[in-house]
């Protein structure tokens, strides 16, 4: 074979003449010639093999434009797979040899590649253009693209069957050239372009690609070209970020090039804020990708994080989600546990650091993912104890934050924080204050004890001589180097005092001690002086004999040995420092110091748990809070929070468990439905090994329900036990018999079409229950109230002439309270008659217990109510159904429903003098009469008592929903109860607000009524309760329209405002609402109105806060506009209205072109006048 085959760049460059001994196609088949040929190339196929594409390539590269006849030569490449490991093992190839295998497999490998671009390139293009399953008929080009699809794979698996021999040495010295590992890479990233390789259906053909790149990174230095090519597709394919993540991670792994992900992610990390700023920068595909690596290999990323970090400090917040998300893998899944080295805690210390820095990063987006991190972090239990109080801290902060996705994270890792953490949730901070207090008192006595029992610190005369050596030195040396008499004889008369110390009564002895004590406090020249005179007075001293002769060695001697000997003769026998310890005393000191750690361990512990404690209390607080909002999806994750904690038993749960009840009366599914659900799974999901004590159970969790629960929490109740009842949640245990009768006695609308079901006056049930309300009507039991509530109730649904029974019931409970008067009366007398007579007055009044008094207005006040509810429901049932005509229906009931009224205009009078602070009281009006309600009966909402005020506004949130009482102007009124001191009653006309929004145009068209009430001076509210009561209700104004025909209407009220306060209220509701371009037009337009009250601050100031809420984010011709607005504002404010000839008012008209004033000038009321002259001249 004399020539060789070149890969050419282009398909078009084979037809070209070539250089010396390189192949060129000489025949170009037609298509219609082309069956002919392919039949010889199918005979040569299989009697010569995959040598035949080497007379047969002409044919191949015909067949480049008919693309449905690729399935002839994936054979080649599969016979070349098999036949190629024999040659390349053989000693004996020759070169002739060698080139004939080189030419086929480039040639195969080439017609291959390119066949499989044009076909997935065609196949893209016709995906495009014919939309499948339009019944198109399929010619033979569609006929081939299907089996394209399936054959995909085949091609694929083929090429690295190939690719995985060592065929490098084919070529000579092992070079494989460039544009063959090209060809071969240019297919893969083509079929990578496929928008569809990402599905799962493409999951063979997506390993396929990988495995043959990391071939070829592996075994044909393909690293440098395939991290380059990552980035450059992840910029234009953003689908692409999981495909290669998955690849990175396989190369890295599988075929252990770790050096790949240095390489793509240093690219990455090199990118400028700049360049990721610009449009198809592919800054998200790299956040993908970033991601799906770090959860994938995040071993892999801590080396090269330093590169990733910088994009931290970047404009692209995707960038630092990403960032954050890795940094997150990697602490969960690397950097965690206690084995760590110092090295990887500093690591751990640092990430947690910089992610709990971007909690308050400037993007709502990254709090929220950062939030999201910490709990994947809580949940795997992978943050450090020291971090808990940090990091949960941080938390409970964000559930202020502004942005609805960031709460809802928040939320979630709070609930993971109870979820996992290693303190004891169920105790209350106040629980935990006085053990800690004990613990720490404990712990004060135990350090107090060590450190009387501690032994002083003894230094050594040694160490001190060591110390003070050298500075001595050098003082002997000055000393000894006088040279003159003159100096000796200055200093012997600065000396003197050294000499006039010896007496006769001195010895050696005691002038050796003098020297110590010089040394000892550093007067170093009066110790050398000393020492030297001591020679002269004491020449027979064995401890001055060696300054016979005085140099400074003799003289450092005869001080070492005066202060070493004289100290260690003093000091080591009155000390333990160097005598070895005994072993009795080392334990002793060693259970010592191990107790203190352990009182100091459980100090801590007790620290951390009250801290912890708290916190949970105050994110407790602040979401239960939250149950209202008006943002669905942030009430659906307070109502999971508040069944987790409650799931963990944590202290004060059962406040948002309590709270959220009444949010099953919520217009929107989702509450409903997320609050059943809630209930469902804390109450009515029993656990047990039995059918019995599953049943036990759930009765149990009803009856802790019914506990002091109210009327309305008992109707709320109902609607969840009727929701899941008719939704089959209840298990198999509950019997559905039963159920149906409790229904039938709480729902007796459906007694209408059948006989009610009643049992006689003298049953053993009515029997006890009347001896039980009798008989503790004149007890103090705290559960009396609750029973008394639901035996009455009981009575009247299943009492035959419940009325007869309840009268002798009350009958009965009077005459035992006037029993126990007349027992208080005669222990009255026997006492009086003890004591002397001038001493005790002989007049004695009754007296009554007023706790029993009470219960027996109670009692009053709970049949009077359930006798107008039996009368209007029981008997005009019963009424209806005897008589059942039609006609007389609508007469015959109007004389029941007189009766009742008749009947309550009594009971009102009775009730509002005997039991005002009942009650019942406030329930038998909201319930039975709305139209005595809805004419003075609000009323009640201003009475003292909060039971009474709480009933109220939960009754009429029910009638005002259900669309049997009309809102009309007395709205007012409940609106005052958003500053209630009561904090339910608060929540419940927060959401009576909530729940009217969603009527059509409700609160639009009250607010102004409730404005001019509120702001009445009669009613006396202050300033602060009107901005804090209107800042809420305009929340609800959301449409342009709305606010636009407010604003006309606050504005034309200006005119019959006559107070200053009212004027005041007006603006602030002005810039209460969210103004938009239309309404800041009509209040232009209404300039008229309130121009001459502007001289007042308190009008002045709101209206001059609208124009800087409208500046922000203006368009710049709106924001002139708004400019111009403020300069009237500001130049009536300051010099008054009719003292404006304003002179850039008239530039502004000329400008314009208008000859027109601005607005026509209204007389200033008298009172308004003065105002606004004092306040004039009582500017600077």
């Amino acid at each position: 074979m004399s020539w060789d085959f070149f890969v050419p760049v282009c398909v078009g460059d084979l037809v070209k003449t070539g250089g010396i001994n390189q192949y060129v196609v000489q025949d170009v088949v037609p298509v219609k010639q082309l069956p002919s040929h392919l039949s010889k190339f199918k005979a040569a196929l299989r009697s010569q093999g995959p040598s035949c594409i080497l007379e047969h390539f002409d044919t191949g590269y015909s067949v480049l434009h008919v693309f449905w006849l690729f399935i002839y030569f994936s054979p080649v490449v599969n016979g070349l797979a098999v036949s190629l490991p024999t040659v390349l093992t053989s000693s004996s190839l020759s070169a002739a040899e060698r080139k004939e295998k080189l030419n086929a497999v480039k040639m195969s490998v080439f017609l291959l590649c390119k066949l499989t671009e044009s076909l997935e390139s065609f196949s893209y293009r016709q995906n495009i253009v014919t939309a499948p399953g339009k019944g198109n008929k399929k010619g033979k080009g569609g006929e081939g693209l299907l089996q394209w699809d399936s054959e995909r794979e085949s091609v694929l698996q083929a090429l690295v069957q190939l690719l995985q021999l060592d065929i490098r040495s084919l070529w000579s010295l092992s070079l494989v050239e460039e544009e063959f590992i090209s060809c071969v890479t240019c297919c893969c990233y083509k079929l990578l372009e496929n928008p569809t390789i990402g599905h799962v259906k493409n999951k063979p053909t997506r390993d396929c690609i990988i495995h043959l790149l990391g071939v070829l990174i592996t075994k044909y230095n393909h690293l440098l070209g395939a991290s380059v090519k990552v980035i450059q597709m992840l910029q234009h394919f953003e689908q692409l970020s999981s495909v290669f993540a998955q690849a990175v991670s396989v190369w890295s792994t599988e075929y252990g090039v770790r050096a790949v992900i240095g390489e793509v992610i240093r690219e990455i990390g090199q990118k400028s804020s700049e360049e990721l700023a610009r449009e198809g920068s592919g800054v998200k595909a790299f956040a993908s990708f970033l991601s799906e690596v770090g959860g994938l290999v995040p071993e892999l990323m801590i080396p090269n994080i330093s590169v990733l970090i910088t994009h931290l400090e970047g404009e692209s917040h995707t960038m630092r989600v990403a960032v954050c998300e890795v940094l997150g893998e990697i602490l969960v899944r690397v950097l965690c546990g206690d084995g760590l080295q110092e090295s990887g805690r500093a690591d751990r210390d640092r990430f947690f650091d910089i992610l709990q820095e971007h909690l308050h990063d400037t993007h709502s987006h990254v709090r929220a993912r950062v939030l999201q991190v910490f709990t994947r972090i809580v949940n795997s239990k992978a943050l450090p104890l020291c971090k808990y109080s940090e990091v949960m801290e941080l938390a409970v902060g964000r559930l202020m934050d502004k942005s609805v996705n960031a709460v809802k994270s928040a939320i979630q890792l709070l609930a993971a924080f109870i979820a996992h953490n290693p303190y004891s949730c169920k105790l209350s901070s106040a629980d935990l204050k006085k053990p800690l207090e004990k613990e720490m008192a404990k712990l004060r006595e135990m350090k107090e004890k060590l450190e009387e029992k501690a032994p002083v610190a003894v230094i050594k005369a040694s160490e001190l001589w060591a110390a003070m050596e050298p500075e001595l030195l050098v003082t002997v040396r000055t000393t000894l180097q006088h040279t003159s008499e003159a100096e000796r004889e200055q200093e012997d008369e600065e000396e003197g005092d050294v000499e006039e110390e010896k007496s006769e009564d001195d010895d050696d002895r005691a002038t050796a001690v003098k020297i110590a004590q010089y040394l000892r406090v550093n007067k170093y020249r009066n110790a050398v002086k000393l020492c030297i005179k001591a020679h002269d007075w004491f020449p027979e001293s064995e401890m001055f004999a060696a300054l016979s002769t005085v140099t400074p060695e003799s003289l450092m001697d005869t001080l070492g040995l005066i202060f070493k000997g004289k100290m260690e003769r003093k000091t080591p026998l009155l000390t333990t420092d160097n005598l070895p310890p005994t072993p009795q005393k080392e334990g002793d000191k060693e259970g010592e110091d191990g107790e203190l750690k352990k009182q100091e361990m459980l100090v801590q512990y007790l620290r951390d748990t009250e801290t912890f404690s708290l916190q949970v209390e105050r994110a407790i607080f602040i979401i239960n809070n939250m149950l209202y909002w008006k943002t669905t999806s942030v009430v659906q994750e307070a109502v999971q929070f508040c069944v987790t904690v409650h799931e963990f038993s944590v202290a004060n749960s059962i406040s948002g468990v309590r709270k959220m009840l009444p949010l099953v009366w919520s217009t929107d599914a989702a509450i409903k439905d997320a609050v059943v659900q809630a209930y469902r799974r804390l109450y009515l999901n029993p656990q047990g090994d039995t059918i019995r004590m599953k049943a036990q159970t759930l009765v149990d969790n009803l009856s802790e329900l019914m506990v002091d629960a109210s009327l309305g929490t008992i109707q709320c109740l109902e609607e969840i036990v009727s929701n899941c009842y008719m939704n089959h949640y209840f298990p198999e245990c509950f019997s559905a018999g039963k159920l149906d009768n409790e229904f039938q006695f709480s729902d007796t609308d459906k007694m209408n079409d059948r006989a009610p079901f009643r049992l006689p006056q003298d049953h053993q049930l009515f029997t006890c229950l009347t001896q039980a309300v009798a008989e503790g009507v004149v007890m103090e039991d705290p559960y009396w109230q609750s029973f008394m509530e639901q035996a009455v109730r009981l009575i009247y649904f299943l009492a035959e002439s419940p009325d007869q029974l309840c009268s002798r019931l009350l009958q009965r409970s009077a005459r035992l309270l006037l029993d126990q008067i007349a027992e208080g009366d005669e222990v009255n007398k026997d006492v009086s008659q003890m004591h002397d007579g001038s001493q005790v007055s002989t007049d004695q009044e009754e007296q009554v217990n007023c706790v029993c008094l009470a219960q027996l207005l109670a009692l009053c006040g709970c049949v009077a109510f359930w006798q107008v509810s039996h009368l209007e429901r029981s008997v005009s049932a019963e009424l209806r159904r005897r008589r059942g005509e039609t006609e007389e229906r609508e007469e015959k009931e109007k004389r029941p429903g007189s009766k009742a009224k008749v009947m309550s205009c009594c009971t009102i009078v009775f009730l509002i003098n005997l039991i005002r602070d009942t009650v019942f009281f406030g329930k038998l009006i909201c319930v039975e009469f709305a139209n005595i309600l809805s004419t003075g009966g609000i009323f009640f909402l201003n009475i003292l008592v909060p039971s009474v005020r709480q009933t109220a506004v939960t009754v009429l949130t029910q009638l005002v929903l259900k669309d049997v009482l009309k809102v009309k102007g007395q709205v007012s009124e409940v609106a005052v109860l958003l500053i209630d001191p009561e904090p339910q009653i608060t929540s419940l006309a927060l959401n009576f607000f909530n729940e009217l929004a969603t009527k059509d145009n409700a609160i639009y068209n009250l607010l102004p009524d409730i404005i001019s009430r509120l702001s009445d001076p009669e009613r006396g509210m202050s300033s602060e309760d009107f901005n804090t009561i209107m800042k809420q209700l305009f929340s609800y104004i959301t449409k342009e329209r709305q606010t636009e025909s407010l604003v006309e209407k606050m504005c034309q009220r200006f005119r019959t405002a006559k107070t200053e306060r009212q004027w005041c209220d007006l603006a602030t509701s002005l810039s209460l609402l969210s103004m938009c371009e239309r309404g800041f037009k009509r209040l232009q337009e209404c300039w008229e109105c309130y121009s001459d009250k502007l001289t007042e601050p308190g009008v002045y100031q709101p209206l001059l806060s609208i124009t800087a809420k409208l500046r922000r984010g203006a368009k710049p011709q709106f924001k002139s506009q708004v400019d111009d607005f403020e300069k009237r504002l500001t130049a009536v404010h300051t010099r008054g209205l009719e003292n404006v000839e304003s002179p850039e008012m008239d530039e502004n008209q000329g400008e314009d072109g208008s000859a027109e004033k601005t607005s026509a000038r209204t007389p200033l009321p008298t009172r308004g006048r003065q105002k606004s002259r004092r306040g004039q001249n009582s500017q600077p």
